[in-house]
Formats: structure tokens, sequence, C-alpha cells
């Protein structure tokens, strides 16, 4: 399968709607030159460092991002990893929350942040946790199930617990979105081989560039192969990075270094 992650420079000073535009657009182009998966980065419409507009433009699992999000699977024929948004519940709580959509435009998962970042303030003090890890069956036109993919957002990345949580529910692939900052860029490519070999598994990490709230986004999205291998590395600057996943070399390496059956709970 061929997987496009569109690595969007978050420029908090566009409006919604352009926002929303420019970012199906992307997806569109990813769609045309061959992407059958396309990820998007975390909190790409509301911004992943300033929590003081979330309670504004956060929206309902039913909102305007989410109906685009899912026409726009449709339109372009494609599993879409909506990257994630802000989510408001009736009750008033606020979820980083990803949505991921197929090509009927059926929500295929849904997954709300479980790791906060923040240390009791920004996203840590606004949002509130997740509490279900979310794996779902990515299957072919004719139905057969592909693989099963796990998904978790930025900061979830520094718990390994969670990853081998997704991998005993059958996680082979890993879709991660973050807004990552820039001065730790080397914690976020060392964790991200570290997530695929200790797991053997595809690690798919879509990123956010630019500027949010002063802080510098690292970008470099990556595709890591269940071995460890680098298969595709952006850079710092906006583009859209392709990779191809092959779903049989995940069993294979785990045959054929079966590390993960040693393990001892």
């Amino acid at each position: 399968m061929k997987v496009a992650l569109v690595q969007l420079d978050v420029d908090l000073d566009r409006d919604l709607a352009a926002t929303r535009e420019s970012a199906v657009a992307k997806v569109h182009e990813a769609a045309e030159d061959g992407a059958e998966l396309v990820v998007l980065p975390e909190l790409w419409l509301n911004g992943a460092f300033d929590p003081e507009p979330w309670p504004a433009t956060a929206e309902p699992l039913h909102g305007e991002t989410a109906r685009l999000l899912r026409e726009t699977a449709m339109d372009c024929g494609i599993v879409l990893h909506g990257g994630s948004i802000a989510e408001r519940t009736p009750d008033g709580r606020l979820f980083n929350t990803s949505l991921v959509f197929d090509a009927e435009g059926e929500l295929l998962a849904g997954y709300r942040k479980i790791y906060r970042f923040g240390f009791d303030q920004g996203e840590a003090a606004v949002m509130s946790a997740g509490d279900h890890p979310t794996v779902f069956p990515l299957r072919d036109i004719d139905d057969s199930v592909l693989t099963t993919v796990g998904l978790a957002t930025c900061y979830d990345l520094r718990f390994p617990e969670l990853h081998r949580e997704l991998v005993d529910l059958g996680a082979e692939v890993l879709l991660l979105v973050a807004s990552w900052p820039e001065r730790r860029l080397e914690h976020w490519r060392t964790l991200l081989r570290a997530r695929a070999i200790e797991n053997q598994m595809y690690v798919v990490a879509c990123a956010a560039t630019g500027t949010q709230a002063g802080m510098r986004m690292s970008g470099h999205s990556a595709v890591i192969d269940p071995w460890g291998e680098v298969l595709a590395e952006a850079d710092a600057e906006p583009t859209t990075l392709f990779a191809d996943l092959d779903f049989a070399y995940v069993p294979k390496t785990r045959e054929r270094f079966p590390v993960l059956r040693d393990r001892r709970r």
C-alpha cells in the first residue's frame, strides 16, 4: 500500500476555513499521486501549543471538520487519517481526537489521546485523557483484512507500554500523528525507530512543521519498517512524504526473529 504523510505548515494566523481548504487540497494531491492511505498531523487546525483558542475552535465528532474529512476520503477513494482535532463532548470536555475514514466514508476508528503533554499545563490542563488503546483492521477492496493498525498521538510515543498493548491487540502498523518541538528532534527520531524495532511493526509518523505559539515544530515525518530501517524521512519544510508498505513483511520479521514470544509479563 502506498502511504502519504502530509507534513503541513501550521500557521495559526490563517482562518479555519482557509486552513481546512489547504489541507484538503494537499490530500487530493497525494491521492492523485497514487496514495491509498493519507495521514495529516496532530491538531493541524487548532494548534498544539496555544490552548486559549481550543474551547472556541473545538468541535463535536460530527462537526464541520469531521464531515469534511469524511467527504474528502470519499472524493479521493482513500483511507484518510485526519490527524487530530480538538473535540468537544456534549458535557463540555475537550479531547485530542483522531478520526480515520475509509473510501466509503465509514468511520474506521476514533482515538482520544491517552498521554497529554504539558506537565499539568497546556494540553495536560485543558484536555481530558482518553482511556482506550485503539486498533482497527485495514481492509482491501474485496473486504479482506490486509493488516491491523494501531493509533497514537505525539506524546504517546514516549510510553512504550501503550505500544506493547497495541501489539497485544494485534497491531502490525502504527499510525502516529504529532506536533513535535524541533528542539527535541533527536528524541523524535530515536523513539520512532525504538517503537518500530521493539514491536516489530511499521511506524508511520506524520508531524507538523512551522511555528505554533512561538514553538518551532520539528517536521521530519518518517516511515520506519519493522526491522528499524528508515524507508522515508522528510526534512523540516512543508512536504508530502510517500512510502510503500509491504504488510507481509511484519509477520515475516516476527517469524524470522521471534523476540516478542520471549516477553515475560
